[in-house]
């Protein structure tokens, strides 16, 4: 009998991961390339074939062709080392709920941290599962290790039924996608796949083949600093304008109060002092229009503040991320097709949405590899509330499995 699921997940999440926006290299932490090495040599010890991890932390492998009667294209699943800054991923300790009654879950008796219903009512979706929770005092991982898992599970259970037929199936794992670098070294000239699927996605049955158009902007505030007992008409406070460059952003066109297609600008970080403060920002829009506007904006509002405290006082260093892969899919909708009808055969509703973020697919689409988004199971990502059903993980197996079968009847 193989590892389960649940088991390769638990031993993927207890390897500290976490990427580093401010590292350039990649990846950008050494330490992902100790769970690349674990998955190179899982992959070997189930029969996988032309496995290796690059100097870059990129794992590859193979699952050969079991049909060999015709030409079918070839199929790759694809998913993401690391997990987000935004929330300590080392020394994870999961708790199993088994059997979960739809109360408050006590996450920690010590601290007496809990979740429940009435916070994230979708809970109410998975009475009677058995959940795998965080301990409050870190994230849990599953962005995108239940993924990992997933596609690890799919690939052991192909290897040991040849009798199913399919194409070859090409495994790719990726570090930095959290920092959004995930494809910068990504071979896929050599990965060979002719169209792949990114198992990144949240709650069993998403399906996704929009993202935003994505760009980062690191705003530095130039201040001048004196002794604050002669500092009239002299200091420039680069705490204070930085705080006056936020205000004058919209207050609503942020992350807590959008939803669906609506854009935002994100203020992920900032610190500094009296000489200078830095503000890191994302900007995000479906819409490219729309986009456009709020990177202009961006340079609008320093324009203003330029000339009210002097030139050189805000400069903004902003670049693109990634782009909506809705442009790269809409001729290749078989694939968003074939995971549809998987759903429903396995008795799963696919829900449609557009990505309030990105995925390795949105790079890599636009690299000429088509790459749509499927679900991993999980909920509450990059932070200590973060859960997975451990059912929704082994119906994601199922689909994955469904998916490779229906690639070789569509071919």
């Amino acid at each position: 009998m193989g590892t389960t699921v649940t088991e390769r997940f638990l031993k993927y999440v207890a390897v500290d991961t976490m990427s580093e926006p401010e590292k350039e290299n990649i990846p950008s932490t050494e330490k992902q390339k100790n769970l690349g090495a674990m998955l190179a040599e899982d992959l070997r010890a189930i029969g996988a074939e032309d496995v290796k991890m690059d100097g870059h932390g990129y794992v590859y492998g193979t699952i050969p062709a079991t049909c060999t009667v015709k030409k079918i294209p070839v199929l790759g699943f694809i998913a993401h080392m690391d997990t987000a800054p935004a929330c300590s991923g080392k020394d994870v300790k999961p708790r199993l709920v088994k059997n979960y009654d739809g109360g408050e879950i006590v996450m920690n008796q010590e601290t007496g941290l809990s979740m429940g219903p009435g916070q994230y009512p979708e809970l109410l979706n998975y009475v009677g599962n058995d959940l795998i929770t965080t301990d409050g005092s870190t994230l849990l991982g599953a962005d995108d290790k239940a993924g990992v898992a997933e596609i690890m599970s799919m690939a052991e259970y192909l290897l040991n039924h040849p009798e199913i037929p399919h194409g070859t199936i090409k495994i790719g794992f990726t570090p930095d996608e959290e920092v959004g670098r995930g494809a910068d070294m990504f071979d896929v000239e050599g990965f060979g796949a002719d169209a792949a699927y990114t198992v990144d996605g949240g709650a069993l049955g998403e399906l996704e083949y929009e993202t935003f158009n994505a760009a980062s902007a690191k705003v530095t505030v130039n201040g001048f600093s004196i002794h604050p007992g002669s500092a009239k008409g002299k200091m420039k406070n680069a705490i204070l304008m930085a705080m006056e460059f936020q205000g004058m952003l919209p207050v609503f066109d942020n992350p807590a109060c959008t939803q669906e297609y609506e854009g935002f600008f994100h203020l992920s970080d900032i610190k500094g002092n009296v000489e200078c403060t830095v503000m890191d920002y994302i900007v995000r829009d479906h819409d490219m229009e729309k986009f456009k506007e709020k990177k202009a904006y961006l340079q609008k509002v320093a324009d203003f503040m330029n000339q009210k405290y002097g030139k050189g006082t805000v400069e903004i260093d902003m670049k693109d991320s990634y782009y909506n892969m809705k442009e790269k899919l809409k001729d290749h909708m078989y694939l968003i097709d074939i995971a549809r009808d998987a759903m429903n055969e396995l008795g799963i509703e696919p829900v449609i949405t557009p990505v309030r973020g990105g995925t390795d697919g949105a790079r890599l689409s636009y690299m000429g590899l088509p790459c749509p988004n499927l679900c991993t199971g999980g909920h509450n990502y990059h932070g200590r509330f973060e859960y997975i059903p451990v059912q929704s993980m082994e119906k994601t197996v199922e689909l994955l499995l469904k998916i490779a079968e229906k690639f070789e009847q569509k071919a």
